[in-house]
């Protein structure tokens, strides 16, 4: 039996109807640049999280670039982000000319907010907390911290698609959020593709003018902006996907339930839960595993496909060394990237196979 973590494959065989429509609906007008495909997208995002402005971007880390960007972060600014997430969190931040503050994270592997004040200085302009694989930040604690120091919240909502507190979308807590529609994501594109969602019209129309070169109109440019535009056959595939994104969240939350069922007596293998108040996604299916490398290479010999997601806490990546950063600075972060195990949960799992990988799991640790 194979078992792969990815669903692309059994993705294309599902929706190779619906997605050749979408080309042909596309194509057909000859036309592929900030179409009205891109704005009835950006339109459906508004209504899903309850935003009144989106932008379709060409990934989320030009998300995350014009977020800080639109709201003024620059030199001599200091962002303060988690130490554990993908590195363009981090990478947005010095693109501006801003430095990095790092915090260490929970048990959630989501930044600590408890630890987040005593970053502040006078030099800082923005928290940036990370909702990691689905799993909404404590952001009541961060936007008391926030109005405490007169600070902005960006929100990196890269892997929270369809993830809620409270009943409250992920990205719907501060001034700006940052969407990634990766392949790897629950709503994905064909390639690369992101988005921002804002209730703030001046933050709206800054990104909406540099997303498309500066242009107020062919020949008329008001500012020296960037090529980031979603085009218009991927906003066409995400809006398809859109309509289908509540029944593949719920597929893969019960794929996890199932998971927590037969490993509840593996204590080698710790799977995080929500609490009453969340909802989460799931964008991956982190575990924290003891000797995961060891236990990696086992499921290979079984063709079940696993992702160390990621192995490098931000701090300690070879780009990082300049910024002063050693090991033992964020040492929860650390510990943490050395037990996550990403393992297969998608929505075109058989529960056999879940089984199976399961099994494979307690054969590991009992042997």
């Amino acid at each position: 039996m194979k078992v792969d973590l990815i669903d692309l494959i059994a993705r294309y065989k599902d929706e190779k109807k619906e997605i050749n429509n979408c080309i042909n609906k596309v194509l057909k007008k000859g036309h592929l640049i900030l179409t009205k495909e891109v704005d009835d997208f950006e339109k459906s995002i508004c209504n899903f999280t309850h935003s009144k402005f989106c932008l379709g971007l060409n990934s989320g880390t030009d998300a995350l670039m014009m977020a800080l960007w639109s709201c003024g972060v620059g030199k001599g600014d200091e962002v303060i982000t988690t130490a554990k997430s993908f590195i363009a969190t981090m990478a947005a931040i010095i693109h501006v000319g801003a430095k990095p503050v790092l915090v260490d994270v929970n048990e959630d592997l989501n930044i600590d907010a408890n630890l987040i004040e005593e970053k502040i200085t006078k030099n800082t302009k923005v928290i940036l907390p990370v909702h990691w694989t689905g799993r909404i930040c404590n952001m009541e604690q961060i936007n008391k911290i926030s109005k405490k120091y007169n600070l902005i919240v960006i929100e990196d909502a890269a892997q929270a698609m369809g993830s809620y507190y409270k009943k409250q979308h992920a990205g719907s807590f501060g001034t700006i959020a940052c969407y990634s529609a990766h392949p790897l994501k629950n709503l994905n594109a064909l390639g690369d593709a992101g988005y921002i969602t804002t209730n703030d019209e001046n933050i709206y129309k800054k990104i909406k003018l540099y997303r498309n070169h500066g242009l107020r109109a062919r020949d008329d440019v008001e500012i020296f902006g960037v090529n980031s535009r979603l085009d218009s056959l991927n906003a066409e595939i995400l809006s398809m996907r859109l309509k289908k994104l509540k029944v593949i969240i719920a597929k893969r939350r019960k794929n996890i339930e199932l998971y927590k069922k037969l490993l509840k007596n593996v204590k080698e293998i710790k799977i995080p839960n929500d609490t009453k108040d969340e909802f989460s996604s799931y964008v991956m299916f982190i575990t924290l595993c003891e000797k995961r490398n060891e236990l990696q290479k086992y499921l290979q010999n079984f063709n079940i496909q696993s992702l160390i997601y990621y192995g490098t806490p931000m701090h300690l990546h070879e780009a990082s060394k300049k910024l002063g950063f050693k090991k033992g600075d964020y040492p929860k972060a650390e510990y943490y990237c050395e037990k996550v195990l990403a393992l297969p949960h998608h929505q075109y799992l058989r529960d056999d196979q879940i089984e199976f990988v399961c099994k494979k799991i307690e054969s590991f640790y009992k042997n």
